[in-house]
């Protein structure tokens, strides 16, 4: 870590991926809604398909889905992975992540990802030229564990030999900000992606923004 980044509140950040880097919520319930339909289950509401973003992937499949038998979670999973590919190339980063990413890494930030994909799914969209080397490290649900559970980010800690105090997470659900509260780390929610912000309050987060202007403007000044 930098010397010039040493009186800064945070050492690493870690991000939640979609909802809160990446536009893909929409494209993520619509998915979720038919793939169960695709095995027969009823389809889940908006609400119950947007609740499950972060989660890992059989997790959410089972809780968007509590009609289908859990003999049909491997087909439902390729059916959700199915809808996904077709859509892929329409998902995009947010406006102005990039430049909040770059400020972030000069002031010595580490940038990490924390996410409820898997680590094939990250891969590939980390795969991008404008994203290449942007990021310091990164851990998915499916080589750790699910969230709200605590090991992507303690394994993270581990790695950047980073005490929990000087880590923050940043997401768009509940499911992230829990996990933040349970590995004994600070939060930020952004508003802007699969929950609502009515729940996080609860939860602690220092602090929730609306869009990712105000979000930049939150990790200049106070992270």
């Amino acid at each position: 870590m930098p010397s010039t980044a040493r009186h800064r509140r945070f050492d690493l950040i870690a991000f939640d991926w979609d909802g809160t880097l990446f536009d893909s919520t929409a494209i993520i319930v619509r998915c979720i809604q038919q793939a169960v339909q695709d095995v027969g289950g009823a389809m889940p509401s908006e609400e119950a398909a947007s609740y499950v973003i972060g989660m890992a992937l059989t997790q959410a499949l089972a809780h968007a889905a509590p009609d289908v038998p859990p003999e049909k979670y491997p087909e439902l999973g390729h059916r959700y992975r199915y809808h996904y590919v077709q859509r892929q190339n329409d998902l995009s980063l947010f406006a102005g992540v990039l430049p909040l990413l770059d400020d972030l890494r000069a002031r010595g930030h580490w940038l990490t990802v924390a996410t409820g994909k898997s680590r094939r799914g990250l891969d590939e969209a980390l795969h991008s030229v404008q994203l290449k080397g942007l990021f310091h490290g990164s851990r998915t649900a499916d080589e750790t564990a699910g969230k709200p559970h605590p090991l992507m980010l303690q394994e993270l800690m581990a790695e950047f030999d980073v005490a929990p105090e000087r880590v923050l997470m940043v997401g768009d659900t509940t499911h992230d900000l829990q996990m933040a509260q349970n590995a004994g780390c600070a939060s930020v929610g952004v508003g802007y992606g699969a929950h609502s912000t009515e729940a996080f309050a609860a939860l602690g987060p220092l602090f929730v923004a609306d869009s990712v202007p105000a979000l930049h403007a939150w990790l200049l000044q106070q992270a």
